[in-house]
């Protein structure tokens, strides 16, 4: 006989006279009835720990992890369907993708089966489910002759002929040549059949690349004649960005010769209004390999973008090779069903995850690097440690009591500050990660940790009294009694905890900087000014407004606001959209048009760096959904981070982005 299952989940928002109902229906679909068994399933979701469950019992709830069981005697016959109703979530599903996208059944004999699981049905939502990325037309006319992203400072080019079959790409000097091959080496891969740089013998117009005394770090000039073409610049990566303008305008001729054409005469001036375009790739909710970090490093250097954020460890995984802790990529690497880490958003019970060894990174990196991309490292700490913490229980307060909850439903996830083995391990890890990437920047994160964290630590209590003085220790051990062990919001500046994570951050600082590193964090590492000003710089992500705020103190900061620049945000407010929703929606018009610089005084713009987007990976388990959520709105960011205010305009842009390429090749349906 064999056992199967299929599971369906509906979401039945809260109305005056009912409840919200998150609702699981379990079939049986095999040929043998089914008894004393659990359901565990996991998504971007997170069921309450207190929520109340309608026909079943709670058994487990790590995070979006959910372990469920029948009501006891309850015999789930083949053909039949068992339905419970979970009265209580974190929050509520604002879109398909935040249901259950993994399930598996724990038999009474111990066998694990992992069932199939359809998309979460919203009550009074019948739109088809949208996948892939929006497709964007290149219309027959476009607002102007060339297609380039992000467009430049200056376009005055002249004339009119066939495009050329190729670039005959003619270097001179070092600085040239490395630009050159990693040029080449982007064309290949990103557009292996369009053969872009072809020899003279194949009809290969020649483009000279010459040193230019006074142009800036990443600028580049571009002069056209009517067979040939000459790029000008100081530095390597001045002749890239050269580079790929004219691969931009090469792809455009020649794919659409009716709506782009190629010039006979005239220039192109171009430089970059920010020096810090990034963006962000959260590896640690879902595991990406190698080859798609490659990938989008490349699609980045298409967009002109120069930083690439590696967020590589979080609550849910760590992703990186560490030589003195092999513990964190044997355990906290993995997640599966009676693991260390449970399956976590969409993950099954079967062993998922990974990691990258060194020899990986290095690759990265000096694929980056050739790329005119820097590669920043990310360990987040003290919060967001859940998963090294599984693996190395010994950075633990062993006199530590009760517990404190993040609010993503981790208990206990943060490094204790008053712990001393805990320096030992951070200063270890700093000294490995800052031997494989040469940027000069290790961001150590600094985000959400939960307002009760540590109250329960008699080291942690020492320390803050210290600190502080009886009256804040007494009010810290007040809200660890009060908030009954459980709290999930974050540290604010002045409370306790934030007192003890700047103390904790200040301490890394100081190493980081004595390594002779810049510090990067998320707008936390900010609170009671922990990080040197002149070596650091933050990243305001909660609003709009407290990017200005922080740079009116002195912080250098990079722009990335939830509201705009968080790609995991839907595209729309539609349930059929997939993706989060907890800081609203952006769709690619309103993620172009948001001006970074916006609020900022003349003294707070000399510490604005730039703009990032970030990638966070909860909603992304099927690509089709990772290429609807970043694309076009990667390339929107790009030319935010390039594109001067006035000169940014979205008719064009909207022209023009059908022609930059994806992460995986899914498109929406037409």
């Amino acid at each position: 006989m064999s056992a199967s299952f299929s599971l369906v989940t509906t979401w039945t928002p809260a109305t005056d006279s009912e409840p919200l109902g998150y609702g699981l229906e379990l079939t049986n679909t095999g040929d043998a009835p089914a008894a004393n068994f659990q359901l565990g399933f996991s998504g971007p979701a997170r069921v309450d720990p207190h929520a109340t469950l309608e026909n079943g019992k709670l058994l487990k709830r790590l995070s979006n992890h959910t372990l469920i069981a029948p009501p006891d005697g309850f015999v789930l016959n083949p053909g039949e369907t068992w339905t419970a109703t979970a009265r209580g979530l974190s929050y509520g599903l604002r879109h398909w993708s935040d249901g259950a996208n993994a399930a598996y059944v724990v038999l009474e004999d111990g066998r694990v089966i992992t069932i199939p699981t359809a998309p979460t049905a919203g009550k009074g939502h019948n739109s088809p489910l949208l996948k892939g990325a929006a497709k964007f037309p290149v219309p027959a006319r476009a607002p102007v002759s060339h297609s380039i992203i992000p467009w430049p400072k200056s376009v005055a080019t002249s004339g009119n002929r066939i495009a050329p079959a190729g670039l005959d790409l003619k270097p001179v000097g070092e600085a040239a040549s490395l630009a050159v091959a990693g040029f080449s080496s982007l064309v290949a891969d990103l557009f292996p059949v369009e053969a872009l740089v072809r020899p003279a013998a194949e009809a290969g117009m020649p483009v000279h690349l010459v040193a230019k005394d006074g142009l800036g770090e990443e600028a580049y000039e571009i002069e056209f004649a009517e067979n040939i073409a000459t790029i000008s610049a100081a530095t390597r990566h001045g002749f890239f960005y050269g580079l790929v303008t004219l691969g931009h305008m090469l792809r455009g001729a020649r794919l659409h010769p009716a709506t782009f054409t190629w010039p006979t005469g005239g220039r192109i001036e171009d430089e970059p209004g920010f020096s810090f375009r990034g963006s962000h790739l959260d590896v640690a909710r879902q595991f990406y390999t190698g080859a798609e970090v490659s990938r989008l490093i490349q699609i980045m250097a298409w967009n002109k973008m120069n930083k690439f954020h590696w967020h590589l460890t979080e609550d849910e995984a760590w992703r990186i090779e560490i030589s003195a802790y092999p513990a964190l990529t044997e355990i906290a690497a993995w997640r599966g069903h009676g693991k260390a880490l449970p399956p976590l958003l969409g993950s099954g019970p079967q062993p998922t995850g990974g990691y990258y060894t060194k020899d990986v990174m290095r690759g990265i990196v000096a694929l980056a690097e050739s790329l005119s991309i820097s590669v920043i490292p990310e360990v987040d700490m003290p919060g967001h440690f859940y998963a090294a913490l599984q693996a190395l229980p010994e950075l633990r307060d062993p006199n530590e009591t009760g517990e404190y909850q993040s609010v993503q439903g981790f208990p206990n996830n943060s490094l204790n500050p008053a712990h001393e083995p805990v320096y030992k391990f951070v200063e270890t890890v700093i000294d490995e990660v800052l031997e494989i990437f040469p940027s000069g920047i290790f961001h150590l994160g600094a985000d959400e940790v939960p307002l009760a964290a540590w109250s329960g630590s008699p080291l942690a209590l020492d320390m803050l009294e210290k600190l502080a003085g009886p009256a804040m220790r007494a009010k810290h051990e007040s809200q660890f009694n009060q908030l009954g062990n459980h709290h999930g919001a974050d540290e604010i500046e002045g409370s306790p905890t934030a007192i003890l994570q700047a103390a904790f951050i200040r301490r890394v600082h100081d190493y980081i900087s004595r390594k002779g590193a810049i510090t990067g964090g998320w707008e936390e590492a900010a609170h009671g000014d922990a990080v040197d000003k002149d070596k650091s710089y933050v990243i305001g992500w909660r609003n709009v407004e407290i990017n200005a705020a922080l740079a009116e103190r002195g912080f250098d900061i990079v722009v990335s606001p939830g509201q705009r620049y968080y790609l995991d945000m839907a595209n729309g407010i539609s349930w059929a959209e997939p993706g989060a929703g907890w800081a609203g929606w952006s769709g690619p018009q309103e993620t172009y048009e948001f001006e970074a610089r916006a609020g900022f005084s003349e003294k707070g713009l000399q510490h604005l760096l730039g703009v990032q987007s970030c990638i966070w990976s909860e909603s992304m388990t099927d690509r089709a959904i990772f290429d609807r959520l970043v694309f076009p709105r990667l390339s929107a960011v790009a030319e935010a981070g390039w594109t001067l205010p006035e000169r940014k305009n979205y008719e064009r842009f909207k022209a023009l982005v059908g022609l930059m390429p994806i992460m995986y090749g899914h498109w929406a349906a037409e």
